[in-house]
């Protein structure tokens, strides 16, 4: 009986203090993305993935919470990622890929039990990140439900060496649309006003 207790006791305590849930279910995803989804060949291809809404994605209006959706795209964005290759190509030339920024637009809730897809593109790239659209999509009425914007940044080797690894050949990214264009600006405006906020801190401590 002590061992048991002892037992239950590391899994409270290991539930408690990490998001295991979610650690698992991304393990199992790109495992299965990796190994029995069908490889995607063209990159700039939009793919679906499936998701429902449980009782553990409802908040108090019982929809599918505001945190829930980022979630969500992150699991489609891996699913995306994996099965068209940028992973595998990234990680050859010795980088990595982290979120570097993200927009989400809400259009209409999600409810409880209802199925959803999360459509996935790849929109372009520069010499730093990789630019995709993510949309909710209710699978009752095919209503956009969200819009999100992500901006994933390459570390360690840039998104053009990685789609000309992938690819064999040279390729130009497309024209971003003028909305993300705007949102880019957007990005580019706070960080300049938040290393003058920086810089003018740094001054002032040093006089």
């Amino acid at each position: 009986m002590e061992l048991v207790a002892m037992g239950l006791g590391a899994a409270v305590a290991l539930f408690a203090s990490l998001d295991v849930w979610y650690g698992l279910r991304m393990a199992l995803t790109m495992v299965y993305a990796r190994w029995l989804l069908p490889t995607v060949w063209d990159i700039l291809e939009e793919q679906s993935f499936q998701g429902l809404v449980l009782l553990s994605d409802l908040d108090w209006l019982l929809h599918m919470n505001n945190a829930r959706y980022l979630r969500e795209a992150d699991v489609a964005r891996c699913v995306h990622m994996m099965r068209c290759g940028l992973f595998r190509a990234v990680r050859a030339l010795g980088g990595h890929t982290v979120l570097a920024a993200s927009c989400c637009r809400y259009r209409r809730s999600l409810r409880f039990l209802e199925r959803f897809v999360v459509r996935t593109r790849l929109l372009g790239w520069d010499e730093r990140a990789f630019f995709l659209e993510q949309r909710f999509v209710s699978v009752r009425d095919g209503f956009v439900c969200a819009v999100v914007l992500v901006r994933q940044h390459v570390v360690g080797a840039s998104p053009d060496k990685a789609v000309s690894y992938l690819c064999q050949r040279k390729v130009e990214s497309p024209e971003l649309p003028e909305e993300v264009k705007h949102w880019l600006k957007y990005n580019e405006a706070s960080s300049q006003r938040l290393r003058a906020e920086s810089n003018m801190q740094k001054n002032s401590k040093d006089q």
